[in-house]
C-alpha cells in the first residue's frame, strides 16, 4: 500500500507504524517513504506486540514460540494448534477507492496448524456476524476507516468479508478464547484484538513498496522473474512468502502469503518470521509473471 501524501495524513501513518516497531529496532522500512528513501527491513527482527485495550492475558516475554515448542504451555499464552500464522494479501485488478492504484488489500489472517494444514469454524471463539457494529461499540471508528480501504470485498459487502474472515479463522486461536479474558471479558473485545492485530501486522507489511524497492513494479508490458519478486518480498519481510496467481498460465501475480510463528498470544505476543518448509508451503506461479496495473471500475 502507498504511504500517504499530505504531510499530515503520512504523519498519521507515521505513528500508527511506530507503534508496531519493536524499541530499538533500526532499519525498518520508513513509513515517509514520499519524503525520503526507505531502508530494508530488519530480517532478524519481530513484529511487536500491541498493548490491547482488552484484558487480555500477560504473558511471560520470554515464553514459547508457536510450532517449536513441545513442552505443555498455559494454552492462552500459546497460540495452538494453529501456530502458523499467514497474513494473506491480493494485488485488485480493479480501483476501489481514490487513490488506491498502488494500495494491495489484506485478505486475512489464517492460523494454520504447524505442519502447513489447517482448520476452520474451530469453536474455540465465538462467531461474531456484525463485525462493524462491534469494532464501533469498541471505539474503533479509524480501524474500520482503514478496513474499508485496504479490507475490501469484491462481492458483496465488507462486513459480510470481515465475518467471514473472523468466523473462518479467528475462532481457530485459541488465545481469543472468553476464558482468556478473566472476569473482564465482555463479548467482542476477541474482535478487536483479532482485527487491531491483522492489520497492524499488514501495515508493516508494504508489498507495494518492496517490490518497487526490487524494480518490480505494475506493467501491462513487462514479465518479471518469479525468483525476483519472491526474493525481494523474503529479503523485506524475513519470513516465508508463498505467491499465488491468477490466468490461464498462472502467470498473473495476485496473491502473496506471509509466513509467522507467535511468541506468546495473538492478542500480545511477537510474530516471528518462519522461514521453514511445511505442507503447502509452494505458491502456484509460471516462472515469469505479470504484475498488471489496477484498472479503474
Amino acid at each position: 500500500m502507498a504511504p500517504p501524501t499530505s504531510l499530515r495524513s503520512a504523519l498519521a501513518y507515521a505513528n500508527n507504524f511506530v507503534s508496531q516497531i519493536p524499541i530499538g529496532i533500526s532499519n525498518l522500512p520508513n513509513p515517509l517513504s514520499s519524503l525520503s528513501p526507505q531502508a530494508p527491513f530488519n530480517t532478524d527482527s519481530s513484529v511487536t506486540p500491541y498493548d490491547p485495550l482488552t484484558g487480555a492475558p500477560s504473558c511471560p516475554l520470554d515464553g514459547p514460540t508457536s510450532c517449536n515448542n513441545n513442552t505443555d504451555a498455559d494454552s492462552c499464552c500459546f497460540v495452538y494448534p494453529g501456530g502458523r500464522l499467514l497474513l494473506t494479501q491480493f494485488w485488485d485488478s480493479k480501483v476501489h477507492v481514490g487513490g488506491s492504484e498502488e494500495d494491495w488489500t489484506l485478505h486475512g489472517l489464517w492460523p494454520d496448524l504447524c505442519d502447513g494444514s489447517y482448520d476452520q469454524y474451530c469453536g474455540m471463539a465465538p462467531r461474531f456476524e456484525n463485525i462493524t457494529d462491534v469494532l464501533k461499540h469498541y471505539d474503533q471508528g479509524d480501524l474500520i476507516e482503514d478496513m474499508n480501504r485496504y479490507w475490501i470485498a469484491n462481492y458483496g459487502t465488507n462486513n459480510h468479508l470481515w465475518a467471514h474472515e473472523y468466523n473462518k479463522h479467528a475462532t481457530c486461536i485459541n488465545t481469543l478464547a472468553p476464558s482468556c479474558y478473566g472476569d473482564g471479558y465482555t463479548p467482542g473485545l476477541e474482535v478487536v484484538d483479532y482485527f487491531v492485530r491483522a492489520f497492524g501486522l499488514f501495515k508493516m507489511l508494504d508489498t507495494y513498496w518492496a517490490l518497487t524497492n526490487a524494480g518490480i513494479e505494475p506493467d501491462y508490458k513487462k514479465t518479471y522473474s518469479l525468483a525476483k519478486i519472491q526474493s525481494a518480498l523474503e529479503d523485506f519481510s524475513g519470513s516465508r512468502v508463498i505467491l499465488k496467481c491468477t490466468g490461464r498460465h498462472h502467470n498473473v501475480l495476485h496473491e502473496a502469503w506471509y509466513v509467522y510463528f507467535v511468541k506468546g498470544s495473538l492478542q500480545s505476543g511477537e510474530f516471528v518470521p518462519a522461514r521453514d518448509t511445511f505442507k503447502g508451503d509452494e505458491g502456484n506461479c509460471a516462472p515469469e509473471v505479470r504484475y498488471l496495473p489496477k484498472r479503474h471500475k
